[in-house]
């Protein structure tokens, strides 16, 4: 694991130094002027902003906040909805600057001002917010084991790191207080014997990820982060990270973050239709889950790509999640306020798949309804229409589509006027479509003018980190469907659910995911709970010789590298790749001499 950090260098120090400042998170502040508001006003503002507020004077000065809380407490006291604000109300508040590290931010349940030089207001952080940096730094973690050093010399919360068997590689001086331990004697022990309640020698077994999770250390809740950490598409470790100082101020954060006036409150409340418009839509480039370098770079590109106008071909195997791609592309780019319509070019039979596109008039055949119809081009008018699996196309339907592409106009079948259009086409197969060009059953033609950017889908056998978080995401969403108990996966399990190859994709891994959350009784997913093909195949990850060995070949394995070495116990830990406390332990374990 030592060499595991030398190995992997992918972000520079300095630059996520500066990734990690207050100013790239930070938000406009939530404020109200001191001497200028009642307490009418200053909920109503609360209802509208969803936060606590800073009070600050006429020259910009952060005087304290003023928390819903605390509203709340005045209406229940009696005190009229008129009454000025008074500075009793307030709560003090440490200021920060934009050039802080929020590895140096405690959570808190209130906003924290920041403030220039000048202590003059500029912006402001909250848990919202904090939430995005971590998403941020957890990304960075997963796939540079370096950032880890950067993160355990200046981070405010506690920071441990276990090995792929859950034997502690770093703890930082944080979390050593915070369990009370004086010296750095917990490395190489097992972390099962070091934290209470402890889960991560797991997340390091399976690659499971679980964020936000309450865990009693000490008889204190807690909240923690569990994140694997992956090289080179292995499983090499996972990091454990203490969040929150206590459980109650995540509860106080989320009753904050929807928390609604009551009825019958004496206060008017905004409206909906006025709330909704504040709202941001979420990027959907954020719901599409996975860590692998595969499966960032598609979302790299698609991002590129959104910000053009350009005609995309997204390639891959079926099940990938292509039309989600297509879906992200239309909803980053300046069309996302206009429809986005989907159309499978081989679900629809040939004879009905040009007045599906196009639309028909009238009387343009037995059955046409009265009015005539539009196609999915003009239903598409002004935002994006997705092709999928255009590769079925009939050739003559090739030839129109080719011709509304050069054009931007429709002709509907059983019409005589072309009607213009305004739609960027996305197209999709899981064919190779450039073979059907050298047998010709695909216009050459319209293949180049499809491809002006390809975008290739990997299969989940090329993106196998993403797998576990994909498994861990549906596997909550079906139990929350279904109602019932989240289950936990066997390590052993998920081994054999890596190691699968999954030829129907996400598509697969989805159905497969339903079953076992709802017909496995217990907690515990095993390996005799998965489909046959799943549990009797047999392909074996290949790995590092101790991280990915199983426990019974751990022996041997530490035998012949004592051997190859001449007995000398820092040289075989460093070629096993395990810390060399951890090579005596197991030594003792196993009474090898």
């Amino acid at each position: 694991m030592e060499n595991s950090t030398d190995q992997l260098s992918v972000i520079d120090e300095s630059d996520l130094q500066s990734e990690l400042q207050v100013i790239h998170w930070m938000v406009p502040p939530h404020f109200v002027v001191y001497d200028n508001h009642s307490i009418h006003d200053i909920l109503e503002i609360m209802q509208y902003k969803n936060n606590d507020l800073i009070v600050i004077d006429q020259d910009h000065i952060v005087l304290g906040i003023i928390t819903q809380q605390m509203v709340n407490r005045l209406y229940l006291e009696g005190i009229s909805p008129n009454e000025k604000m008074e500075v009793a109300w307030l709560e003090t508040s440490p200021t920060i600057f934009p050039d802080t590290s929020i590895l140096h931010i405690p959570f808190n349940e209130q906003v924290i001002p920041v403030v220039n030089q000048d202590d003059k207001l500029v912006g402001s952080i909250s848990a919202r917010e904090m939430f995005v940096a971590q998403e941020f730094l957890i990304s960075s973690i997963q796939h540079n084991v370096n950032v880890i050093d950067i993160i355990l010399d200046i981070a405010y919360e506690g920071v441990a790191l276990v090995d792929r068997n859950g034997f502690i590689v770093k703890m930082n001086q944080a979390y050593r207080n915070f369990l009370g331990i004086i010296s750095e004697d917990v490395i190489g022990k097992h972390v099962t014997e070091v934290i209470d309640n402890t889960e991560l020698h797991l997340t390091a077994k399976t690659g499971i990820p679980q964020r936000g999770e309450v865990q009693v250390i000490q008889g204190q809740k807690m909240i923690v982060h569990r994140i694997p950490i992956w090289q080179n598409n292995e499983l090499i470790g996972a990091i454990g990270m203490l969040i929150f100082e206590g459980v109650s101020e995540l509860y106080r954060i989320l009753e904050n973050a929807t928390q609604t006036s009551k009825e019958g409150s004496p206060f008017p409340l905004i409206s909906e239709e006025k709330k909704k418009t504040e709202v941001t839509p979420l990027n959907t480039f954020d719901g599409i889950l996975g860590v692998s370098d595969e499966i960032n770079a598609c979302k790299r590109l698609s991002k590129k790509a959104a910000k053009t106008n350009a005609t995309v071909l997204i390639t891959g195997e079926t099940g990938t999640g292509k039309e989600v791609f297509a879906q992200a592309i239309h909803q980053s780019s300046r069309r996302s306020q206009g429809p986005f319509v989907a159309i499978n070019c081989a679900a629809i039979p040939e004879n009905l798949l040009e007045s599906e596109l196009f639309g028909y008039v009238e009387g343009a055949f037995t059955g046409a309804k009265k009015g005539g119809n539009q196609g999915k081009f003009e239903l598409a008018n002004g935002g994006t229409i997705f092709l999928d699996e255009i590769g079925d196309m009939p050739k003559h339907m090739q030839t129109k589509i080719l011709r509304v592409l050069e054009e931007r106009k429709v002709m509907k079948v059983g019409g005589n006027q072309e009607v213009p259009v305004n739609v960027r086409v996305i197209a999709a197969t899981h064919q190779a479509l450039l073979e059907k060009v050298k047998v010709g059953s695909f216009r050459e033609d319209l293949y180049y003018r499809l491809n002006v950017i390809e975008l290739e889908i990997p299969p989940l056998r090329r993106r196998r980190s993403d797998i576990p978080i994909l498994f861990a995401y549906y596997l909550k969403q079906f139990s929350r469907e279904n109602k019932v108990e989240v289950k936990k996966v066997d390590p052993t399990a998920m081994e054999k659910v890596m190691s699968y190859d999954w030829p129907g994709n996400i598509r697969q891994l989805i159905n497969t995911v339903e079953q076992l959350s709802v017909l496995v009784d217990g907690k515990i997913i095993k390996t005799i709970h998965l489909p046959a093909a799943i549990r009797d195949q047999q392909k074996v990850m290949v790995g590092q010789p101790l991280k990915l060995g199983r426990i019974e070949n751990e022996k041997l394995t530490i035998e012949q590298m004592l051997e190859v070495v001449g007995g000398n116990k820092s040289e075989a830990a460093k070629r096993l790749g395990i810390h060399r406390t951890t090579l005596y332990k197991k030594m003792k374990q196993y009474n090898l001499k």
